[in-house]
């Protein structure tokens, strides 16, 4: 096992202590909703419907989730 002084000596620093984010299914959303909206070139106007409502929801949510993540640090 390696001390501090031997990783610092290797050039190895450890990181500082930062909090991860959450895991969160919204750039899930924004991509399938992206999807949606290209696979209505092809198809309907309803698949383009779903995919803008869906595309919307989930940038919405995703940056409300990234606004009050802010907010508590």
């Amino acid at each position: 096992m390696k001390t501090q002084s031997q990783t610092k000596h290797l050039g190895w620093e450890p990181l500082p202590h930062e909090q991860l984010p959450r895991p969160t299914y919204f750039p899930a959303g924004l991509a399938m909703g992206t999807t949606f909206i290209f696979w209505s070139l092809i198809t309907s106007w309803v698949i383009l419907l779903v995919g803008v409502i869906l595309f919307a929801a989930a940038l919405a949510g995703w940056l409300t989730e990234i606004r009050h993540e802010r907010e508590q640090r």
